[in-house]
């Protein structure tokens, strides 16, 4: 992928009736993106179906969810779950007996991990291990599915699946100096990933945000030669980020958030579903905007391109409804703070010398730097203290919009895609969030 590839025009129809199935590949979980996708299948009135990750015992046995919890489920993804567990990656798998990738991780400490080895053939049994047990319970969940989708009904599979890093607490202090470090606390993401440690996080993100995505795609090629035989088709998605283009300036520009760890499983992503396109698989990953959620908090500063959403809403054909969501914003801020004073703080974050430098799409995933961190974490704390509440921010308010406007965009291209990677840019975000509320 040489250059980002956006998605140009507003997809106006979507093929998809009632009747017809929604398969949401990962399960459903407080704010993120996902709920646009479900929204727009039970606008559609589709059937909705989803999965579950599972729960672990105390003794950290995966298990199913109990009647409560299924329930509950349930009635947050309103549809039928399929109550096999189907937890991605291997940090906790291992042979009876012998100790997990996370359990491996447990003695090193902020003064050794750098150094500290760990034993890659073991972990490779790990890992062989994990994979099969996603892949065997996928073949049972597939079973139950087949049985659930009628002849001649469209099918769309959403994969959610992401993330992947093992609950080890040495991780959690290296990562918040990584992500949130500045000054005497920066730690350099590229020190890292070149650690033992790192290596073992960049494979596990690999099984969770990419090769599920594999397996969904092979574990359903019965369906999908099922119904496309009756008559229906079978689409395939996935959220992906590969940077986003917003507005600097006049223009529009690539840029990214730095360093994005999970980087570099995402464009595997990518290439699962370039491969299946080649195919004749109508699997698309769509790189999305920067937003805040549960598991994007942990990286300072991500938010900050959000704002200029902003500008995007009155270039692109904004109306009053545009207008009203400036006002939304400025209402957020404390007194003597104009919203304008916001965006030029932003601008000039994206036009600063440091980041530009960043704007480097071959290069991507590019390690931080101290500079960028400092320039990066220190912005996105200035802009948060320019709020009256931290807790009621312009970038949550944001992060709802693009969510919003990412479900329909996600949802009527899947009918037709017109490739298997397309970015969805903060212009084609305004120009949807304008459209629906002309």
């Amino acid at each position: 992928m040489n250059t980002p590839i956006p998605l140009q025009n507003l997809p106006q129809k979507s093929m998809f009736r009632p009747g017809d199935v929604f398969v949401l590949f990962g399960e459903l979980f407080g704010r993120g993106y996902a709920n646009g996708l479900v929204n727009e299948a039970r606008k559609a009135g589709m059937t909705i179906v989803g999965i579950t990750v599972g729960r672990r015992n105390e003794d950290n046995a995966l298990r199913p969810l109990t009647e409560e919890e299924l329930q509950a489920a349930e009635q947050n993804l309103g549809g039928k779950i399929i109550n096999v567990p189907l937890m991605a990656g291997f940090d906790m798998d291992a042979p009876a007996g012998e100790p997990t990738p996370t359990a491996m991780l447990g003695g090193m400490t902020l003064k050794s991990w750098t150094d500290d080895k760990l034993d890659w053939a073991h972990i490779e049994k790990c890992r062989e291990m994990g994979v099969k047990r996603f892949t065997d319970s996928l073949a049972e969940v597939m079973t139950q599915l087949n049985g659930m989708i009628p002849d001649g009904r469209h099918v769309f599979f959403a994969h959610t699946m992401a993330g992947g890093i093992p609950k080890a607490k040495v991780f959690l202090a290296i990562a918040n100096r990584v992500y949130k470090g500045r000054g005497e606390r920066f730690m350099s993401s590229q020190v890292m990933l070149d650690s033992d440690l790192g290596k073992l996080i960049l494979k596990n993100f690999d099984e969770v945000s990419a090769n599920t995505f594999q397996h969904l795609i092979d574990g359903s090629a019965a369906i999908r030669a099922r119904v496309e035989a009756s008559g229906a088709q079978v689409r395939y998605s996935a959220y992906g980020y590969h940077g986003t283009e917003v507005l600097v300036g006049d223009d529009y520009v690539w840029q990214t958030y730095t360093n994005y760890t999970q980087g570099l499983a995402k464009m595997r992503l990518e290439r699962v579903a370039q491969a299946a396109w080649d195919q004749g698989v109508k699997a698309t990953v769509y790189n999305c905007p920067e937003i805040r959620t549960n598991s994007s908090d942990i990286f300072a500063g991500v938010e900050l391109p959000l704002l200029l959403l902003l500008k995007a809403l009155k270039k692109e054909n904004g109306t009053a409804w545009s207008e009203a969501q400036w006002q939304a914003c400025r209402d957020l801020l404390s007194e003597g703070i104009t919203l304008e004073e916001v965006l030029q703080k932003v601008t000039d974050f994206q036009s600063n010398a440091v980041m530009v430098r960043f704007r480097d799409f071959a290069a991507w995933p590019m390690p931080n730097s101290a500079d960028q961190a400092d320039l990066t974490i220190g912005t996105s704390d200035e802009v948060q203290k320019m709020h009256k509440d931290n807790k009621a921010l312009i970038t949550d308010l944001l992060s709802s919009l693009v969510i919003e406007a990412t479900g329909p965009l996600m949802f009527n291209e899947s009918s037709a895609p017109t490739g298997p990677v397309l970015w969805l840019n903060h212009d084609i975000i305004a120009r949807q969030l304008n459209l629906l509320h002309a």
